[in-house]
């Protein structure tokens, strides 16, 4: 795994933690939705479920939610190691790149803002970042 994918992992978590949490959204919006009563005289199948739909729902959510929790768990103890490493590069440039980028999320724009650098040299801080950045094995 290059450094690279390695840093990377605790943006896709994250990214991954936020489309379960829009899921549950959407379960909560189905949830309140009624549904009609058929007064057909049609035959019922005898394996459906009669559980009303808002508690399908609503189980659809607590499933999610129980994923969502074990996600955040990963991210917190991924995001304290991925710091950790971090920590490890004696360049407090180097370190501060990959903080923002990695860690905060910020954009190259950003990062060149708040270190008051251009794109170049920012750029270049992160590829001499990745060069001295050691990833676990």
């Amino acid at each position: 795994m290059t450094p690279q994918q390695y840093l990377n992992q605790a943006k896709h978590l994250d990214a991954l933690i936020n489309v379960r949490l829009r899921e549950i959204d959407y379960w909560k919006d189905m949830s309140t939705n009624i549904s009609g009563i058929k007064y057909d005289a049609m035959p019922k199948n005898p394996n459906a479920t009669t559980d009303a739909y808002f508690v399908r729902c609503l189980d659809k959510i607590c499933e999610i939610q129980q994923d969502v929790e074990k996600k955040v768990g990963q991210l917190i103890v991924l995001r304290d190691e991925i710091s950790s490493r971090i920590d490890l590069l004696t360049n407090p440039e180097e370190q501060l790149v990959l903080r923002y980028r990695y860690i905060d999320n910020c954009t190259w724009d950003e990062i060149a803002s708040m270190l008051n650098a251009s794109l170049r040299t920012v750029y270049r801080i992160h590829g001499a970042a990745l060069q001295n950045f050691s990833v676990p094995s």
